[in-house]
């Protein structure tokens, strides 16, 4: 899953959806420290000690306190305040306890022994843990400048403690900043400035990895090679293609990000372009999940999963979004559960190698019909993100789908964004996804197990599509 960046609208495959903002995330996380509030005081409530915890990994501290959750964002050198989010109703049956705003809930928080918790963002896989503190941070009472310099020095020391690629890109990043901190001064203009943030991170060709002046100003990276398509006419391409192939009728779901067909003889066809944004009104976790049960209800009904010899799900154009809905759609294809991979984050910041305790992301087979039969997944260079761990996930599935296509684009962390003393966001990936195989895709990319051309150009003009035809 992944946490959306604040990007401008681009074509395909580059519009990075990690799932919950983790700034936004960062003051959920607070927020569910209230749940460790003890039995005489209702967590968050008046009369109730401050709660102070740091994530495990992340640089999050959060406090919660009358009924708030404040969140801040840290480095070795700096604490900038974040969000404030409330505490929403009061604790579920087994402690759990919901943060948000607009009585919309972005986050739990269950409490757990010796003051520690674990929080879970909505629509990501997994938990993170909570660790207590003694109380808030000196540094974090202490107000950071903006100036130029001190902007760049955060950039870089939050990617220095936290970015989980530099190895995999071959990216000295100490060398980079040697090269570009002598450009910067407190006369550095915002133009300037921003040229040379977007200069230090363009090498590393990561699609999580980004920067954002200003509606208008803005970068997020890609690997290099990848194509920037127009979606809707490769999206007619291929449903010209169906129709040669026998399709008479699309069912379309999410405006159209979730597209299923009957193709003749006896194969399913479904497309999934995203996996976040299915409500236009809403773009939670919590508001697309009713929209993905509706397709999924209607889709993997007994009769047609009796019905269907084989099933073909098309992520060559999926952008990503939140990896909890992926592991909605694995659910109706498994009887049994399995763990899709494991996640944990950067928590050394003198040492990348170095990790916070791994915690599974599960498949649980869902309540209603399941397709346990053959599955073809195809893939691309835009697939991206979630649409990245959902094939992670599919690959522990019994039996394991053919992939077919080309490799993915190899981001698979949340996106993790913070903000810069000036005002400023930038992002980062900071985790590393691993699956029960013990491969980690990050920044390689998972390969197809049948390699075919993806949509090239003399394919798209006729409405051809071998990969789509490769999947028998």
């Amino acid at each position: 899953m992944q946490t959306r960046p604040v990007v401008a609208t681009r074509p395909v495959p580059y519009r990075p959806a990690p799932a919950a903002t983790l700034t936004a995330t960062v003051a959920a996380l607070i927020m569910l420290l209230a749940g460790c509030a003890g039995p005489s005081a209702p967590p968050g409530t008046s009369g109730a000690p401050e709660r102070v915890w740091r994530t495990d990994g992340y640089g999050w501290t959060y406090v919660l306190g009358d009924g708030r959750l404040r969140v801040y964002e840290t480095t070795r050198i700096s604490c900038l305040p974040a969000e404030t989010l409330r505490q929403i109703g009061g604790p579920d049956p087994d402690g759990v306890l919901r943060f948000g705003e607009d009585d919309v809930a972005e986050q739990t928080v269950r409490p757990g022994d010796d003051g520690r918790a674990t929080l879970r963002l909505l629509g990501t896989a997994a938990d993170i843990d909570l660790l207590p503190l003694p109380g808030l941070p000196e540094e974090c009472t202490i107000g950071v400048a903006d100036d130029p310099v001190t902007t760049f020095d955060v950039f870089w020391t939050t990617f220095a403690e936290h970015y989980n690629s530099f190895d995999r890109k071959n990216v000295d990043w100490a060398a980079v900043r040697d090269r570009y901190r002598p450009r910067v001064d407190g006369e550095t203009g915002s133009a300037e400035l921003f040229g040379i943030l977007r200069a230090m991170i363009e090498p590393l060709g990561d699609v999580h990895t980004g920067v954002t002046a200003s509606r208008d100003r803005d970068f997020f990276g890609l690997r290099p090679g990848t194509r920037e398509l127009p979606e809707r006419p490769v999206i007619e391409a291929v449903d010209n293609h169906l129709r040669e192939l026998g399709v008479t009728r699309f069912r379309a779901f999410a405006g159209r990000k979730l597209v299923y067909a009957d193709l003749p003889d006896g194969r399913g066809y479904l497309r999934i372009t995203a996996f976040e944004g299915y409500d236009p009104d809403d773009d939670s976790h919590l508001a697309s999940k009713p929209e993905l049960d509706r397709m999924l209800d209607a889709v993997f009904t007994e009769s047609r999963v009796r019905a269907l010899r084989s099933l073909i799900i098309d992520v060559r154009l999926n952008t990503g979004g939140d990896d909890a809905l992926s592991l909605l759609v694995a659910g109706r294809l498994t009887d049994r559960p399995y763990v899709g991979f494991t996640k944990s984050a950067r928590n050394d910041p003198d040492d990348p190698a170095r990790h916070a305790r791994a915690h599974p992301a599960s498949v649980t087979p869902a309540d209603g019909p399941q397709f346990t039969g053959p599955v073809h997944l195809l893939t691309s260079d835009m697939t991206v993100s979630a649409g990245e761990t959902f094939i992670q996930t599919m690959m522990g599935r019994t039996p394991a789908p053919a992939r077919i296509g080309t490799t993915t684009q190899g981001v698979f962390a949340d996106s993790m964004t913070r903000r810069l003393p000036n005002g400023w966001s930038f992002s980062l990936g900071n985790e590393d996804y691993v699956g029960p195989d013990g491969r980690n895709w990050e920044g390689a990319g998972i390969p197809p197990t049948v390699t075919t051309p993806v949509f090239p150009d003399d394919e798209l003009e006729r409405a051809a599509d071998s990969a789509l035809d490769a999947a028998n």
